[in-house]
């Protein structure tokens, strides 16, 4: 079975995690921008930041087979920075126009403070002017208020619910979002946000319309693997694979094209990298033929 992974921060995994996620079955993955672990002190190294995205993460990941597609943004954490925010809103929109990008995100919440708030507006209203989709980061602590704050911005801003994949959810949050229109996802980690037999249950229990699962796979404790692994539990569970098939492709691959920069056609074609090198650079070490 062929798997979209809808959310995974590829700049701090390795080239073995590429290779075994196109042995298990991933062709494509979306990379949200995010928080690298620290502050960034200038908007330049948010330039270099979302080059690397666009540039040598997407050369690296065709490298093992792997389609590597992005969302840009400023991030929920460092939209309280002073140093970078209005900096990076300023050189968004050039970079939201670039190959391979298919919507905005993360943004959202962290600690739900005004400058979050005003910065999740301002996004969408970028999101509406290139036409692409928004990906929403909901927050780690407060989760059900970040939520119901999130979706009532949605509301005053008037922005398309279709075009929102509220990200992280819990069983908590459930019951804000599903009938809004928005698409709900869910990060599969080995000890924290959600596993898969609790993603097992939700998807019986509610059933598989706007629903898709990721690994959300970055620098902390997580397995870009997730997907498959739940894949394989909802086998187990006796879930039908044209519902299994809905969850990990059919609905990550529909939401993502509604900007319309997702050529279809080029997921159906084997990746054929176009280069040994970028920018004089290889993946590979030691000589070559």
């Amino acid at each position: 079975m062929r798997m979209f992974e809808p959310h995974a921060h590829m700049f701090s995994r390795v080239t073995d995690d590429y290779e075994r996620m196109a042995l298990a079955g991933i062709v494509a993955v979306l990379e949200p921008a995010f928080w690298l672990g620290q502050p960034r002190t200038s908007v330049g190294s948010f330039v270099d930041y979302f080059d690397t995205i666009i540039g040598w993460e997407r050369f690296r990941a065709e490298q093992f087979g792997v389609r590597h597609y992005c969302t840009l943004s400023l991030n929920p954490k460092e939209a309280n920075d002073d140093r970078v925010n209005a900096g990076v809103m300023a050189i968004l929109p050039r970079y939201l126009e670039k190959d391979g990008v298919l919507g905005i995100g993360e943004i959202g919440f962290d600690d739900i403070t005004p400058r979050e708030e005003r910065y999740l507006a301002a996004q969408l209203e970028l999101a509406r002017a290139h036409e692409l989709p928004a990906l929403v980061h909901t927050p780690h602590r407060d989760k059900v208020r970040g939520v119901e704050r999130t979706l009532a911005i949605v509301r005053e801003v008037d922005f398309p619910p279709e075009r929102v994949l509220i990200d992280h959810n819990t069983e908590q949050t459930i019951p804000l979002v599903i009938d809004t229109g928005c698409t709900m996802g869910f990060s599969i980690y080995p000890d924290t946000k959600m596993d898969e037999p609790r993603m097992v249950e939700i998807l019986r229990k509610y059933g598989t319309d706007r629903m898709v699962i990721n690994s959300a796979a970055d620098w902390g404790k997580s397995d870009p693997l997730k997907v498959p692994k739940t894949v394989s539990l909802m086998r187990q569970k006796g879930m039908p694979e044209h519902e299994i098939e809905k969850v990990v492709w059919q609905n990550p691959v529909s939401f993502f094209a509604k900007g319309g920069r997702l050529d279809l056609r080029e997921l159906d074609t084997p990746v054929t990298p176009a280069s040994q090198l970028f920018e004089g650079n290889s993946v590979l070490r030691g000589p070559r033929a």
